[in-house]
């Protein structure tokens, strides 16, 4: 191959590192209005009156909206969020008013003199908590609220969906193990702190045109949803995304555009803009889901996995949004990559008075996986077995099944026992896991193994179309995100590929205008370079059939018997018989002034087959075409008296059934393994008793910063999915998820513990060594 493969630099690098990409704050317009968001200062209360008195009187003010002026229910699974609070606030720092203005600055002032009178209501700390009897109920509407999918709420209680895992048979699963560890597991919601603050533009219009401009990886599901709960046709919504700031799963949730939208129409149409502050970006909109659960396997004396029991309680917060997927995203693949044959899952999404959740980068792999990989180390040392060769002798292969019972291919699951073979050799784990350095500091290896099935909806699919210019270069439109994972790059590169011609000459549209864009279903589940890069492929099939009939014409031969590339169409007998692409594109013209042919303009879609839903009582079903696997690891030195440490290394190898951008796909791997341990390491929220968040502002909630990262090794195994783009699986996600288990898993085994709660400071360490002693 000439391009698939090969490290392209990203197109839109050059705008990006000199400052010209734009984004959407970047957007201003003469007549645009600005909106601030008055937020609960409580967790948990009745809202008794808000008076708006004072901030309608302040020069400049053109509106105060409030929950109450639109009453509406909104969400993706569930529908049980109002865009603005109203009657109850469920988590500290919910939107309850936006006030709209000449200028953010005057709405921020006018803001602050709205005065809110709340009755407070008891806290529910978290999701065990949430699930005890005397409870308070966050919704006490639940049996009320409309369901759009699969979801199963328990009215009367916290719980906002309930997901079953039932695979083979317990009882024998239990009879069959000759050991069994038990573990339990916690760690709070958190942050996805992309470098782009959420930020929407909407223009009501009088005509019922709404054009809203938006940092989303969702446009296409905004015209859904308009349409579903304002009762606006798709046609009259018209969403435009400029270049993505950084999404990692947290703008897949639509919730600045529902304000923005109220505060125009109470503007008389005019574009209101809602930026969010970095403090109302983390508390106040949509955050990664927290968790609270319990594993316990079953194995025999021989390290073989009889059977996996499991408790997730994931904390959704005020609201479950995505929360309500997520839950069933780590149900479906809850015992992580390996064979076994009895198992029980019980997930749940559950509220709490804490800031509602979404998608996060590995959508609950990230966090069930934690608990699993953890639970198998502890199961290598109860058992005197090297963890990697626990994990080795049970992976997953073709002809197993996963716990929904997908009978598994080497297509769909790749090879898992090469990945770990390689992971041995990158992180030298045969020179032993433990090393003394001094009388105070060991180095330690750590290592979990992952896989994510890359799903998405039963009905989605994807299109691209491509037009030519005069001089034979390609325009391609697809409707993806660049979200700044290269998404644009590789379609540009596999285009290129499909019609042999340089990938200079493919010129990509980089933002979407769902009006005129091919729709695709959404930009998450790693799941975009398969979708879309096989809608591509069928467009470029459709412009080389064009082509070829444009030419045959002119060249009086059949269209079989023509080939294209390197910008020409010629006879594959003879190719000194050809013409140039750029003659044919728009229709050959004779020199005689007549013309024959069409101009060509290709249409490429990919529709996802062969996913069912799930059975509610059994979990049976198919949830997904793909699975990546892979294997990571960590070494970490460890100071035993301090219990300070730092990761050395960190490694991953995946199977990325092929690499199509060996640059791009590297630093996707070394992003999510920096986000990872960022997670592992020190990310989290603090609440205090009342619930409300302590550390909202990135002076306070730490993030790994340039400098604190380790040495990255990464490697690939290819094992191609059929499906895929020239065999092409998704890894965008991937490189996060096992970096918490294998931090954890080293560190345990530095300071003699069991490490079971999340982030792993020092604090947390000391004291939990102090608790075993």
């Amino acid at each position: 191959m000439s391009v698939i493969g090969k490290g392209i630099p990203r197109l839109e690098s050059r705008d990006k590192v000199t400052g010209f990409a734009t984004y959407t704050n970047d957007t201003q317009s003469p007549g645009m209005l600005h909106g601030w968001l008055v937020t609960s200062a409580y967790s948990h209360a009745l809202i008794l009156s808000i008076d708006i008195t004072d901030a309608i009187a302040v020069s400049g003010v053109h509106a105060v909206v409030r929950g109450e002026d639109s009453p509406v229910l909104t969400g993706t699974l569930l529908a049980d969020r109002p865009p603005l609070a109203w009657k109850k606030v469920r988590y500290y720092g919910e939107p309850i008013a936006v006030v709209v203005a000449e200028t953010e600055q005057i709405a921020k002032r006018a803001a602050a003199c709205i005065r809110v009178k709340y009755e407070q209501l008891p806290v529910v700390h978290s999701p065990s908590v949430a699930l005890q009897q005397n409870a308070s109920l966050i919704h006490e509407d639940l049996g009320n609220y409309q369901k759009f999918g699969d979801v199963y709420p328990v009215p009367g209680t916290n719980i906002g969906n309930l997901v079953k895992i039932r695979k083979g048979d317990m009882a024998s699963g239990w009879a069959a193990s000759e050991t069994t560890v038990e573990g339990t597991y916690a760690f709070n919601s958190s942050d996805h702190c992309a470098m782009e603050p959420r930020c929407a533009i909407v223009e009501a219009k009088p005509s019922g045109l709404i054009n809203i401009q938006t940092s989303t990886q969702d446009p296409f599901m905004i015209k859904r949803a308009f349409e579903r709960f304002f009762q606006v046709e798709q046609s009259k919504v018209i969403v435009h995304v400029p270049f993505v700031g950084g999404g990692f799963g947290g703008k897949g949730s639509i919730q600045l555009e529902y304000m923005a939208y109220l505060a125009s129409k109470a503007c008389g149409g005019r574009p209101v803009k809602i930026n969010n502050s970095r403090e109302t970006d983390m508390v106040s909109s949509p955050c990664h889901i927290g968790l609270e659960a319990k594993v316990k396997l079953g194995a025999t004396r021989g390290g073989r996995l009889t059977a996996a029991e499991i408790t997730f309680l994931f904390d959704t917060g005020g609201y479950t949004d995505e929360g309500a997927t997520v839950t069933v995203a780590g149900a479906i693949d809850c015992t992580g990559p390996y064979r076994v044959e009895n198992v029980w899952c019980d997930s749940l999404c559950v509220y709490t008075n804490h800031p509602y959740a979404t998608a996060f980068r590995g959508f609950g792999h990230t966090e069930a996986l934690y608990c699993m990989e953890r639970t198998m180390d502890m199961l290598a040392k109860k058992l005197g077995m090297d963890p990697l060769d626990l994990r080795f002798r049970n992976a997953i292969q073709p002809g197993d099944t996963t716990p929904t019972q997908t009978p598994l291919t080497r297509s769909s699951v790749g090879d898992l026992p090469v990945c770990i073979n390689k992971l041995r050799t990158l992180i030298e784990w045969d020179q032993g896991q433990w090393t003394k350095v001094d009388r105070d500091k060991v180095r330690v290896k750590g290592m979990a193994c992952v896989w994510k099935a890359s799903g998405s909806g039963i009905d989605t699919g994807s299109g691209a179309t491509i037009t030519f210019n005069h001089d034979g270069s390609a325009n391609l439109s697809v409707g993806s995100i660049e979200i700044g994972q290269g998404n644009r790059t590789v379609m540009a590169q596999i285009l290129a590929e499909e019609l042999d011609m340089d990938v200079k000459d493919v010129h990509v549209k980089m933002d979407i205008d769902t009006q005129i864009t091919p729709e695709h279903w959404k930009t998450v589940s790693s799941s975009s370079t398969m979708m879309v890069g096989r809608a591509v492929q069928d467009a470029a099939e459709d412009v080389i059939s064009q082509l070829k009939a444009n030419a045959s014409i002119v060249l009086q031969v059949l269209p079989q018997d023509l080939a294209v590339g390197r910008g020409m169409i010629y006879v594959k007998d003879d190719p000194i018989i050809s013409l140039k692409v750029s003659e044919v594109v728009s229709g050959y013209e004779y020199p005689n002034g007549s013309a024959s042919g069409k101009p060509v303009i290709g249409r490429g879609r990919y529709r996802v087959h062969d996913i069912t839903r799930l059975d509610p009582e059994t979990g049976k079903g198919i949830p997904s075409q793909q699975w990546t696997v892979g294997a990571q690891a960590v070494e970490v030195e460890f100071d035993t008296r301090e219990c300070t440490y730092r990761v050395l290394r960190a490694a991953s190898v995946f199977d990325a059934g092929k690499v199509l951008n060996e640059a791009t796909a590297r630093g996707q791997v070394v992003g999510g393994m920096n986000m990872g341990l960022s997670f592992a390491t020190r990310e989290g929220f603090l609440f205090n008793q009342a619930g409300q968040v302590l550390n909202p502002q990135l002076r306070s909630y730490k993030l790994t910063r340039f400098g604190d990262h380790p040495e990255y090794l990464v490697e690939f195994v290819e094992t191609p999915f059929t499906e895929g783009p020239f065999g092409a699986r998704g890894v965008g996600e991937h490189g996060t998820i096992g970096m918490a288990p294998a931090l954890a898993n080293a560190l345990s085994l530095a300071a003699g513990i069991e490490l079971n709660v999340l982030p792993l400071t020092p604090e947390v360490i000391w004291q939990s060594m102090g608790r075993s002693q």
